[in-house]
């Protein structure tokens, strides 16, 4: 075979040109200890703390603890298939998850994977999980309701875009209820919500979504799922997961509702790790700066000014209390970093009083400035006297001689705490609130059997919608009275009671 010297160096000259500097430089430790969801590396000096590293099978873990001679690594998948001596890589990035309007509909893992079985997701882009929350001067006044459709809260504990407000009380009390009545009133509102659930059984969620979907909410909602099985390192994410997705609609300038169910489990979940990591435990076992893991997360809860969009993000952080206690070291610390808080009260739950809201112990401290103006000249009495009622009714049980006053105030307190009661997946529109909640603090209520106010006022409502539509579009579109309303919804009410006095033979 005969090679020409001109061919050879025509060869050499190609693939000079081609040819291209590639150099690869890339940290490299080495796992020198695994187990528990946790690994501890070694040679890894240039790691950032909460920085993605890479495994040799492809598992990724984040850095949480560096110390001197090692780093404390969470697993964020399965730990089988590392063992001591695997090489771990730095991968130069922090912990992001998938966003955009494409997450809508679907249910994620704490990673913003999809689980829901529906293929993948066409995500517009990443954020980091973690990041510091909107400054002062970005903020505006919370001053626009967020309707929850629960009379009980709209009336007495109003919450605003952009506020914090606690969901608090012991287990099986309906804190969850609360929140996904709140969602299913979302709709055609423009809110796009957010539900986390942090260390739930999956068929707990598995329940909540198919209700979700039954009232058509799932189409404006995201899920983000940590379930009971999946490791302590999932289940810490998972809240700045879902506070992430919703970062990106509220910089697009929309409103959202973040529910975080709950964070006792988030507490838990970090107080795992914590120990896994060998740091020095607290009061009830807990890390120094468990005060930290929620207080960064929640002040990312924001009503932006309008030069800044005028976006907001509403949290609803949810708290399960042992025994109605409420001065326990999670309990009080996010009862401080919160706008106020409703609790729930295992008596009045089983006593049949659900929503079981005790008025007493909860408050927000956004108050009337994030309430329809209508509302608030209304349901301005409501508090006081259920405050006077819960008191006179203490006495009462003690001795039958009572005064006409006294009797008269138990009467109507009795009608307020039955008006308050609503049943599950049955939110109200704030103006058809509005018209009941009138009947009873004028008492109109007063000769209605205490039995037959809940039809009462399903019968009311109905009759409203048919005779005085207009109206009730005047108090949702306005949010105000004036005296001409209330003349009209006046002899709306007489006219009513009198059909209704006919029909049960009162």
């Amino acid at each position: 075979m005969e090679l020409r010297p001109e061919e050879i160096s025509s060869i050499i000259k190609e693939q000079i040109k081609d040819y291209t500097k590639k150099l690869e430089v890339s940290s490299v430790g080495t796992v020198i200890q695994i187990g528990d969801g946790i690994a501890r590396v070694y040679g890894l000096e240039d790691a950032m703390s909460g920085e993605l590293l890479e495994f040799e099978n492809g598992t990724l873990g984040m850095a949480l603890n560096l110390e001197q001679d090692n780093i404390g690594v969470i697993l964020l998948g399965e730990e089988d298939g590392i063992k001591e001596g695997d090489s771990v890589k730095l991968t130069g990035k922090v912990t992001e998850v998938p966003v955009g309007d494409a997450m809508l509909g679907r249910v994620v893992n704490a990673l913003g994977q999809p689980i829901d079985g529906k293929g993948p997701i066409n995500n517009t882009g990443f954020r980091v999980i973690e990041r510091e929350a909107s400054g002062v001067i970005t903020r505006s006044e919370v001053n626009v309701p967020l309707q929850t459709g629960i009379k009980a809260i709209d009336a007495m504990v109003p919450i605003g875009r952009g506020q914090r407000e606690l969901i608090i009380g012991d287990r099986q009390t309906g804190k969850t209820a609360i929140c996904i009545d709140t969602i299913i009133n979302q709709k055609g509102k423009g809110v796009n919500c957010i539900y986390v659930a942090i260390g739930q059984k999956a068929s707990t969620v598995s329940r909540i979504v198919k209700n979700l979907e039954d009232f058509g909410a799932m189409d404006y909602t995201t899920v983000v799922v940590a379930t009971a099985s999946d490791s302590a390192s999932l289940q810490y994410i998972a809240p700045y997961s879902g506070c992430a997705i919703g970062e990106e609609w509220l910089e697009k300038g929309k409103d959202v509702l973040i529910v975080y169910d709950d964070l006792s489990k988030h507490a838990v979940a970090y107080r795992t790790l914590s120990l896994l990591l060998k740091r020095p435990p607290g009061r009830e076992a807990y890390p120094g700066d468990v005060f930290y893991l929620h207080s960064r997360l929640l002040e990312r809860a924001v009503k932006l000014s309008k030069e800044y969009g005028g976006g907001s993000i509403t949290a609803l952080p949810i708290i399960e209390t042992q025994a109605g206690d409420i001065s326990a070291y999670v309990a009080t610390n996010v009862i401080s970093i919160t706008d106020g808080q409703i609790f729930l009260e295992t008596e009045m739950f089983n006593s049949g009083v659900r929503p079981a809201i005790n008025a007493g112990l909860s408050v927000s401290r956004v108050g009337g400035s994030a309430q329809v103006k209508a509302m608030k000249k209304i349901a301005g009495p409501i508090r006081t006297e259920l405050a006077q009622y819960r008191e006179l009714a203490s006495f009462a049980q003690f001795g039958s001689d009572l005064d006409k006053d006294t009797l008269d105030r138990l009467e109507h307190g009795q009608r307020i705490v039955e008006i308050l009661k609503q049943e599950q997946y049955k939110p109200l529109p704030v103006e058809e609130q509005i018209v009941i909640l009138y009947a009873v603090t004028n008492k109109y209520l007063k000769d209605v059997p205490v039995d037959k106010i809940l039809l009462f006022e399903e019968e009311y409502i109905k009759f409203m919608l048919n005779r005085y539509s207009e109206l009730l579009e005047r108090i949702k579109d306005t949010g105000i009275i004036n005296e001409e309303d209330e003349e009209i919804i006046k002899s709306g009410l007489k006219e009513f009671k009198k059909q209704f006095e006919s029909e049960i033979n009162i």
